[in-house]
């Protein structure tokens, strides 16, 4: 039996405490639903920067009443060291608002898009460096048992070698590459000075349910699919043969609970999630049109070439032999399975939308 369907097995038979930053976002509303549908408890924070009650709601449809009840929300801004510190117990409703401590954080929340930090360092800075510092003292403080952090392949910054391998990383190309690799150095820091459990994900172009296909800043699957639905042309930034590790949402969620739970000797590191394939925009866009054609949205129109788009890598591939080895990761959706999975949720979204 693979170490997730084990770990799985022992959540369930013995529920723990949550909490998840970030909640209302994508990954983050992914999270929140598998824990709850494994009747764990779960606090979330959020302040709806780029999150949305929706999501929420959506995980709240999806649940049922008993699951939902083991869901206690706090509003707040992970840049406020108190928010950080309100959302460190589980308030239980059915015992009286009597107070849990949480086990494990699972620090999602941060204002994501290399564009955004381009534009604005400064908030980018703020949120993803002073509210990360915010999050790790409020975690240790509280004394929970591990911290998973949303880290990212943007670390790998102008180091060409392929696939990218966790102890072999270049010089930053962004300002967002900056903040996540800060916080690694944080991570580090925090591990050695107060022997506090850390363990970052090296996220690469994950992808799925909930993620948002409106505003300048939508990540490239979602915006597609939405332009391809709307029978709009699709513009590609470069000549189309960039390419990506794109990692299904689910094999994301299985590395932060695999990470979270992870032995001593596992913590403490940094490890890549994705699934290990390098796909270019040009096949993806085939991919999404052929799965669009499947339900019945043929789109035959030509992608358009622009510029290269600033503070882009030009290739990505993961080595997850690391994650594999350490924390018993193994992936079980590769693209075209995950871009099956998630378009009747993006086709719904846009019927909704019309």
């Amino acid at each position: 039996m693979a170490r997730y369907d084990e770990l799985l097995i022992e959540l369930r038979e013995t529920p723990r405490t949550w909490l998840i930053t970030g909640v209302a976002g994508f990954i983050g509303s992914n999270l929140l639903e598998t824990l709850l549908l494994l009747d764990q408890r779960v606090v979330g924070l959020d302040n709806f920067a780029t999150g949305h009650q929706r999501n929420l709601d959506e995980v709240k449809s999806i649940v049922d009443e008993l699951q939902w009840k083991k869901f206690h929300f706090v509003e707040g801004d992970i840049r406020n060291l108190e928010d950080c510190r309100r959302a460190m117990t589980f308030k239980s409703l059915e015992n009286n608002n009597s107070l849990i401590p949480v086990d494990y954080v699972l620090h999602q929340a941060a204002l994501g898009s290399v564009p955004r930090s381009i534009n604005d360092p400064i908030t980018t800075n703020s949120t993803n460096i002073d509210g990360f510092l915010n999050m790790l003292v409020a975690s240790r403080d509280a004394q929970v048992k591990s911290f998973t952090y949303a880290a990212s392949s943007s670390t790998y910054g102008d180091h060409p070698g392929l696939p990218k391998v966790e102890d072999t990383i270049g010089k930053p190309l962004s300002p967002y590459a900056v903040t996540k690799y800060v916080n690694e150095l944080y991570a580090d820091v925090f591990s050695k000075t107060y022997s506090f459990n850390t363990i970052g994900l090296r996220y690469f172009n994950v992808f799925g349910k909930r993620q948002d296909p409106a505003g300048a800043y939508a990540a490239v699957i979602p915006k597609w699919t939405a332009s391809m639905i709307a029978g709009s042309i699709i513009s590609i930034n470069g000549d189309g043969e960039t390419s990506r590790d794109f990692c299904y949402v689910e094999n994301a969620v299985q590395a932060n609970l695999l990470a979270a739970t992870a032995d001593e000797i596992a913590k403490n590191n940094i490890y890549n999630v994705a699934f290990g394939e390098r796909t270019t925009l040009n096949q993806l866009f085939v991919y999404l049109a052929d799965c669009l054609s499947e339900h019945g949205y043929k789109y035959e129109l030509s992608p358009v070439f622009g510029d290269f788009r600033s503070g882009d890598v030009r290739h990505s591939l993961a080595d997850i032999s690391k994650a594999n080895r350490s924390l018993g990761y193994a992936p079980d959706f590769r693209i075209n399975e995950g871009i099956k999975q998630t378009m009747p949720w993006y086709i719904n979204q846009s019927l909704k939308a019309l």
